[in-house]
């Protein structure tokens, strides 16, 4: 199958354009993103007592797509001495984040894959479940590295090939060919990107599954993160409520009526040198 390629003049722009929607519907999602984030809080858990464990003293932190800013305040609970930064790309979710917290956590809306930080300046970077967003992870994961001090650690959550696969399985059924899950990458090539950009770090791989009364209740929490289907190939229109339907008869149930979805997540820490 041949390749096509854009021209880099509109790439960039495609590109520009992907992220003012990711901005918007997650600042969108800003006032319910809280009460939805049942796995964003067990991921960021989990690495928030792997961080405690190892006994860090951090003076810089930078809590990188810190969304509502739930993992900022609780970095700066964890780490009262630090000079703690927020940053998203969404100004809705900052805003959201800089009402609710501490005047002393200091909030930016940036990019992740250009930052404006100097060299050297966090000595932990944290960064749950915003990675899978990005255009170019293996830019992000560059930048981290450049900003991190010597010594410095970095603890990173993401999400992998797998996740939602019994909602990607039942939307093949209700509506053949258009997709409807967002894609997310191979565990193969994020194992070579973190080998390659962070050498020496550790990758920990998990499946977690969460229960649901149903698909749209599953759908209903996917809307209110503002992580609902961001692909090129989406709908334009509404989806008809009968290929919902269709779905939800195609979605693999429980004994009790409920469901579960899968999602195939990965940890990766890494001490710089």
């Amino acid at each position: 199958m041949g390749v096509i390629r854009t021209p880099p003049e509109s790439l960039g722009r495609a590109e520009l354009a992907a992220k003012r929607d990711i901005a918007r519907e997650f600042g969108r999602a800003s006032k319910t993103y809280e009460q939805a984030s049942r796995l964003q809080r067990r991921m960021g858990d989990a690495m928030l007592a792997r961080l405690a464990e190892e006994n860090l003293a951090p003076r810089t932190i930078l809590d990188l797509g810190c969304g509502t800013g739930w993992f900022t305040r609780k970095l700066q609970a964890l780490f009262p001495e630090a000079r703690v930064v927020g940053v998203d790309l969404s100004p809705g979710m900052i805003e959201k984040a800089r009402t609710a917290s501490p005047d002393r956590i200091q909030w930016l809306t940036a990019d992740a894959e250009s930052l404006p930080f100097a060299a050297g300046s966090f000595d932990l970077v944290f960064s749950n479940l915003m990675i899978q967003w990005c255009h170019d992870p293996q830019s992000v994961l560059s930048q981290c590295r450049r900003l991190v001090t010597p010594n410095g650690r970095l603890a990173i959550s993401t999400l992998l090939d797998g996740t939602l696969s019994e909602l990607k399985q039942a939307w093949e059924v209700a509506d053949p060919g258009q997709p409807h899950v967002n894609r997310f990458e191979q565990p193969e090539i994020w194992r070579d990107i973190t080998s390659d950009v962070l050498p020496g770090s550790e990758l920990v791989t998990e499946t977690k599954r969460l229960p649901y009364d149903s698909p749209m209740g599953l759908n209903r929490e996917l809307k209110l993160l503002g992580a609902g289907f961001k692909g090129e190939g989406r709908r334009r229109s509404v989806t008809a409520p009968g290929r919902f339907k269709l779905m939800s008869r195609a979605y693999p149930s429980e004994k009790d009526g409920c469901i579960l979805a899968t999602y195939e997540s990965a940890f990766v820490y890494w001490r710089a040198p």
